[in-house]
């Protein structure tokens, strides 16, 4: 029989992972009977998971209402990829000149899954590959607590895609990945963090963050 510690880390690991594959929306409320129910376990198990989502922000607890998926605001998302920013060119200026060759071909190997994933219907895992690209270069600096941080993050991230409505196509991103690899093989650390930031300044810029600012070209009829 499952531990209660284990049941919980079961219920937080599979929210986490739907709404870092965008199958849970924000907003979407979380029921904790229909939780305890789908996982076979007591509410007080759903509710100990519940507010470990919420102290990860991902989760909001509102008195009397429940349980829902958190929608971050415009600025939160803003603050989300300047932090990634910040982590992720500190991550590239540390792993570049240390990279091995036996790590290049794992990122080889991995832009070479991602390729072979968008070639196909499957939105989910596009979106966890994808998002996974980042998680590996951290784990491979060897740097637990960035690593936890920098997966924290991009699951905020795959909320305030789908809060805000990315534009940015996969292949797109995908491309900018194998640019980032390229860079890495060539030891080239001021390109490769160059690069690294221009990805998440595109990612950013593709959100609709300010939903009162209209897109001229849509809304004029020349």
């Amino acid at each position: 029989m499952a531990s209660p510690v284990s049941s919980t880390q079961r219920i937080v690991a599979s929210i986490t992972t739907a709404i870092s594959e965008r199958r849970l929306r924000p907003g979407t409320k979380l029921s904790e009977q229909t939780i305890a129910d789908l996982f076979k376990v007591s509410r007080t198990l759903v509710r100990q998971a519940l507010n470990q989502l919420s102290r990860d922000q991902l989760v909001v607890l509102e008195p009397s209402r429940g349980a829902f998926v958190a929608m971050p605001s415009a600025q939160e998302s803003r603050e989300v990829f300047d932090m990634r920013r910040v982590l992720e060119s500190d991550l590239t200026r540390k792993l570049c000149p240390i990279i091995t060759h036996a790590q290049i071909a794992e990122l080889r190997a991995h832009l070479r899954a991602e390729k072979e994933t968008l070639a196909h219907p499957n939105v989910a895992g596009r979106t966890h590959i994808l998002g996974d690209f980042h998680v590996v270069l951290a784990m491979m600096l060897g740097n637990t607590v960035l690593t936890k941080m920098l997966s924290e993050l991009l699951t905020r991230s795959s909320l305030i895609a789908l809060m805000y409505q990315s534009t940015l196509s996969a292949t797109e991103s995908q491309e900018e990945h194998v640019a980032i690899v390229d860079a890495f093989e060539a030891r080239d650390v001021k390109t490769a963090v160059r690069l690294t930031l221009k990805h998440l300044d595109h990612l950013e810029a593709t959100l609709r963050l300010d939903p009162f600012a209209p897109d001229l070209s849509q809304v004029l009829r020349v």
